[in-house]
């Protein structure tokens, strides 16, 4: 929860200062368990997150942990490209999070100067929100990868499908139940839908749902293919439910999900979603892989 980009600190949550001795700490975090509990009208959400925060924050050893920002930086920090290993590998094509990572380094880079690490957890606090923003981003996206590159021979995914000059849609799937156009988002914290978007304290004026399907649209058309449905992929802590149906979008049938989820959404298929099969997938898969461009 707090290692994400764009997420509030501990202290934030806490209302503390950085400094704060450690009963400074225990009280604050005594004071925000009754305001956020659910049962006196409080925010569950903010209740889980309230818990996470004593649980980094609550010890020495974690407390210096997060503070020497170690922890935040390894997972900001670009990792290799896994290896192939004993489970079968889904067949893959592009790199996810490639292109935003590509972007967030250049702008960062400019803001800092070319000699700044700009993975180092001080200087990602203090960016601005859109340097945040495209880091949060990419790493979802790895992450997204992460979770389904040992779904074997009978899924294939195509990462940063570009659909034109500066936009890419993250992830087109094909699987035995389907076709998927994917976005991996970090939205920075908990969300709600209103409308068929979320809402939250970090969703500010995006709308990831519309970005999706019109993303999708364009990749259908310049590949002559259908999709079955679009997958917008969420951080587990943010969404309250594994799958949230979010109805019919421009023809497409829509849910968010929690990352966790994909796989088994993967497998079982979107519930209401068009179903592929046969030699239909052998010609879908053919058609991307001739038509789609992936960034590298």
């Amino acid at each position: 929860m707090f290692d994400s980009p764009l997420s509030a600190s501990p202290y934030e949550v806490l209302g503390t200062d950085p400094a704060a001795s450690h009963d400074e700490l225990r009280r604050a975090f005594r004071a925000r368990l009754r305001q956020t509990h659910p049962d006196t009208g409080g925010d569950a959400a903010q209740f889980i997150q309230v818990q996470r925060a004593w649980e980094i924050l609550g010890t020495p050893i974690s407390r210096m942990a997060f503070d020497s920002g170690s922890v935040a930086e390894e997972s900001w920090r670009p990792r290799p490209a896994r290896t192939a290993g004993g489970r079968l590998r889904t067949t893959a094509h592009g790199t996810a999070g490639g292109r935003r990572r590509a972007d967030y380094a250049e702008a960062a880079r400019e803001h800092a100067g070319a000699g700044a690490d700009v993975y180092a957890a001080a200087f990602v606090r203090s960016a601005p929100w859109e340097l945040r923003a495209l880091l949060a981003a990419a790493i979802a996206e790895e992450q997204t990868a992460g979770a389904i590159d040992d779904l074997g021979i009978g899924f294939t995914v195509w990462h940063s499908a570009e659909i034109g000059e500066n936009d890419v849609l993250d992830h087109v799937i094909l699987a035995p139940s389907g076709l998927y156009g994917v976005a991996s988002a970090d939205l920075g914290g908990p969300v709600r839908f209103r409308r068929g978007e979320p809402i939250g304290d970090g969703v500010g004026d995006r709308t990831p749902i519309t970005d999706l399907t019109r993303r999708m649209r364009v990749v259908a058309r310049a590949a002559g293919v259908r999709f079955s449905g679009g997958v917008l992929i969420l951080p587990d802590d943010d969404l309250a439910s594994a799958e949230v149906p979010l109805g019919v979008v421009r023809g497409v049938r829509v849910a968010a999900v929690r990352r966790s989820a994909l796989r088994p959404l993967l497998r079982s298929g979107l519930p209401g979603a068009r179903k592929i099969g046969g030699n239909e997938v052998f010609d879908v898969r053919t058609r991307l892989t001739q038509r789609l461009r992936t960034w590298s």
